[in-house]
C-alpha cells in the first residue's frame, strides 16, 4: 500500500511536471517572437534603449530565456533544479554578448544620470557598456562622443610620431639638453590627448570608470600646461637663471594645485563646468606674468619676433577660445539637439586644444633655433641646466 501510495504521489509529480514542460512549450513560440523583437528593435522615434542598459534589466532578460531554454530542452529524466542554474549562467552570457553587439544609440532622458553631461545634445548617446572591449568597438560607430576620441586619438598618435622624429635625431643636430626640453612638452602633450581619447572611449563603461578617467583627463590638462611652460620659459630666460627657476618652481606648484583639484570626485559634475574652465584657463594665464617680465627685461620691440611671441600669443588665445566655448556650450545652447552627432562645444575646444598644441610647437622650435644661433650666455658656467 506504501509503495502504491509512493508510486501514485511520484505520478502525481511527474504529471505536474508534464503538464508545466507542456504549459512552457505551448508559449515557446511566443517568448522566443517577443525576444527576437526586442533584440532587432530599431531605434524608436524620439530616441531610446530598446535593448537592456543596466545589468537588472539584463538579468530580467537572462530569466526570460532561461525560461525558453528549459521550455525546449527539458526532458522527463532531467531535473529541473539542478539545469536551472547552468540554464540561467548560459541564458545571461548570451544575452549580454547579443545585447553589446546590437545596442543602439539613447535619447539623453533614457540615460542614466551618472552619463547625463550635456542638456544640449539630445539624441545620439551610447547606452553603458559594462564591457571595455564593447567600449572600444564604439570607437567605430557614429555617437556623440564620436567626434571627440577621433581628434585626441589622432592628435595623440600625431604627437607621438613627432616626438619619436625628433628625439632620434643625431646629436649633432639637436643635443641631449634641447631633447630633455622639448621631451617635457611632448610627454605633456602625449599624456593629455591620451587620456582624453581613453575617457571619451570609457566614460561610458561604468560610473566607477566614468569617474577615474575623467580625474585622469583632468590631470592630462594640467600635465599639457606644465609641459608647455618648460621649454618657453627654459628658452626665454636663457640667460637669466634665477628668474628661469622661480617660474618653472611657481608652474610646477600651480600644476600639482590643479592635479590635487582634478582628483576631487565633484570637480567632474556638469554643473561645475566653468569652474574646470576657470581652473585651467587661470593655470594658462599665469604665463602672462613671465611674459610681461621678459618683455620689460628684453625690450618689446626686438625680443616680439625674436622669441617668437606672437606664435605664443596665438597658442594662448585658442586655449582660451576653446576653454570659453567648452564652459558656455557653444554651438548646443543655441541649437539644441543640432549639434548631437557634430559641431558640438567639446569637438570644438579638442580641435582648438589640437591647434593650440601644434603652434605651441612651432612656436618653441623658433625659439631653440634663434638661441642656438647666438651662442653662449655671458659668464654661462659650461653644463648648466637651468
Amino acid at each position: 500500500m506504501w509503495a502504491q501510495g509512493g508510486e501514485s504521489s511520484g505520478g502525481r509529480l511527474s504529471d505536474e511536471a508534464s503538464v508545466r514542460r507542456r504549459r512552457l512549450s505551448a508559449s515557446l513560440p511566443e517568448r522566443l517572437s517577443g525576444l527576437h523583437e526586442l533584440l532587432d528593435d530599431e531605434e524608436e522615434e524620439g530616441g531610446g534603449c530598446p535593448l537592456p542598459s543596466t545589468p537588472e534589466e539584463r538579468h530580467l532578460l537572462a530569466e526570460e530565456v532561461r525560461e525558453v531554454l528549459k521550455a525546449g530542452v527539458l526532458s522527463d529524466e532531467i531535473d529541473l533544479g539542478a539545469l536551472a542554474h547552468n540554464a540561467a549562467e548560459q541564458a545571461e552570457e548570451f544575452v549580454r554578448k547579443v545585447w553589446e553587439a546590437s545596442w543602439n544609440v539613447c535619447h539623453f532622458r533614457n540615460l542614466p544620470r551618472w552619463l547625463q553631461d550635456n542638456d544640449f545634445l539630445h539624441r545620439g548617446h551610447r547606452p553603458p557598456l559594462p564591457s571595455f572591449g564593447a567600449c572600444f568597438r564604439s570607437i567605430f560607430r557614429i555617437h556623440t562622443e564620436t567626434g571627440n576620441i577621433w581628434t585626441h586619438l589622432l592628435g595623440c598618435v600625431a604627437f607621438i610620431g613627432v616626438a619619436v622624429y625628433f628625439v632620434s635625431r643625431p646629436s649633432i643636430e639637436i643635443q641631449i639638453q634641447e631633447k630633455m626640453i622639448f621631451g617635457a612638452f611632448f610627454v605633456g602633450a602625449i599624456i593629455c590627448l591620451g587620456f582624453s581619447f581613453a575617457y571619451h572611449t570609457l566614460c561610458c563603461h561604468s560610473e566607477m570608470v566614468g569617474k577615474l578617467f575623467s580625474k585622469l583627463d583632468y590631470c592630462g590638462i594640467a600635465l599639457l600646461i606644465m609641459g608647455s611652460f618648460v621649454p618657453w620659459l627654459y628658452y626665454s630666460f636663457y640667460c637669466h637663471y634665477q628668474p628661469k627657476l622661480i617660474y618653472l618652481s611657481v608652474v610646477v606648484i600651480l600644476g600639482l594645485a590643479s592635479i590635487v583639484m582634478s582628483l576631487w570626485d565633484k570637480f567632474s559634475e556638469p554643473r561645475l563646468r566653468p569652474l574646470r574652465a576657470g581652473v585651467f584657463m587661470g593655470f594658462g594665464l599665469s604665463g602672462v606674468v613671465p611674459a610681461v617680465h621678459y618683455g620689460f627685461m628684453e625690450g618689446w620691440s626686438n625680443q616680439v619676433s625674436k622669441s617668437s611671441l606672437g606664435w605664443l600669443v596665438l597658442m594662448g588665445l585658442l586655449y582660451i577660445i576653446g576653454a570659453v566655448i567648452y564652459a558656455l556650450r557653444v554651438p548646443e545652447r543655441y541649437f539644441p539637439g543640432k549639434c548631437d552627432i557634430w559641431f558640438q562645444s567639446h569637438q570644438i575646444f579638442h580641435v582648438l586644444v589640437l591647434a593650440a598644441a601644434f603652434v605651441h610647437y612651432h612656436g618653441i622650435s623658433e625659439m631653440a633655433s634663434y638661441r642656438m644661433t647666438v651662442g653662449e650666455c655671458p659668464r654661462a658656467s659650461s653644463g648648466v641646466l637651468f
